[in-house]
């Protein structure tokens, strides 16, 4: 039987000289075939290339009772931000063929990282696949906060003509705090820039002399200069910005956050909004997904939407494409 193994990078692999010369093969195996879940979608393409590879395919979504039932029988399983991977699954599935979890998407909060790697159990993402996808929204949420496109859309679907109520704000020469500069902090920086704005960022490092617009800047020395904050951190386990970093802020501030949720303390965000600590907000994400506050979601002052930031055709088909190189399968073949 043909033994194969899984690689993120072909370049990795190393020539093994006890069988003397090698080469190295694609294949398309047929004994033992490797049985990958898709629990929350996937680009077609991407599909029909790991089907190409020869790999059984199962394409559907289960709860997590319904998971807890086939976890055992597949070796790879690929999710998205709503399913969980909790110590059990993983335990469960370490028990049966799992070897490997898959995250089509960014952040891995919804996976035991720490555990998994108790168990050995391989855990990938793609995270170069949604950068320009979450920049543009969280640029696009900047755009309708500086010019009331929320509050004025709702207005007119409600037969009032509210114009002069309106008056927006022109984002060129405002300042655009960035919390967290990386792979999107750094994309959004760019594409503000262009339009005219002034970048300051905060990050955990301060980059320097970089090809990317911006000043570091310390988190209490930026949240007062900036008329724009954008936050673009990992999940962090306790909120970054909280009641004291509000009262810190311009009353003219806006702040957006399309990172993960819980990252604002969204108790604190209220507060800032009623006690007009700051003058709106836009939300991509929520501390409890799919049922967010509602107290947020029907404030005058917050821009939402529903954790759209990768939400792309371009992204998703990127996602695909990463996921396709992370499971190619290589065979390592003897020849004397």
């Amino acid at each position: 039987m043909l033994n194969f193994i899984m690689i993120k990078n072909r370049s990795k692999l190393e020539w093994n000289g006890e069988y003397g010369y090698q080469v190295y093969i694609k294949i398309i195996q047929e004994e033992n075939k490797m049985r990958i879940l898709i629990n929350e979608g996937l680009q077609a393409d991407a599909i029909d290339i790991l089907k190409g590879f020869g790999y059984e395919i199962i394409n559907q979504k289960y709860d997590y009772d319904a998971l807890m039932d086939i976890i055992q029988t597949v070796d790879v399983l690929i999710v998205k931000s709503h399913t969980r991977v909790d110590r059990k699954l993983l335990a469960k599935g370490h028990n049966g063929l799992l070897k490997m979890v898959v995250r089509a998407g960014v952040g891995t909060d919804n996976i035991d990282m720490d555990y998994a790697n108790q168990l050995r159990i391989e855990v990938y993402n793609t995270p170069n696949a949604s950068t320009d996808s979450v920049a543009e929204l969280a640029l696009g949420h900047l755009l309708v906060l500086a010019r009331n496109i929320n509050k004025s859309i709702v207005s007119l679907r409600n037969g009032q003509w509210n114009k002069a109520a309106y008056l927006g704000t022109e984002i060129k020469g405002k300042t655009l705090g960035i919390i967290g500069f990386g792979r999107i902090g750094k994309c959004l920086a760019k594409k503000a820039d262009a339009l005219g704005m002034n970048i300051i960022y905060n990050d955990l490092y301060d980059f320097g002399n970089i090809d990317v617009p911006g000043t570091y800047h310390d988190l209490k020395d930026l949240l007062p200069k900036a008329d724009f904050i954008s936050i673009h951190t990992p999940y962090l386990p306790e909120p970054l910005i909280k009641e004291e970093e509000f009262i810190l802020m311009k009353p003219s501030a806006y702040i957006i956050n399309a990172a993960r949720g819980g990252v604002i303390d969204e108790n604190a965000l209220l507060t800032a909004l009623d006690n007009d600590y700051i003058k709106g907000a836009a939300i991509d994400v929520f501390l409890n997904e799919p049922h967010p506050n509602e107290r947020i979601c029907n404030h005058p002052n917050v821009s939402v939407t529903p954790h759209l930031g990768g939400s792309t055709h371009e992204a998703f088909y990127r996602i695909g494409m990463e996921i396709t190189q992370i499971l190619q399968p290589i065979q390592r073949k003897n020849v004397i």
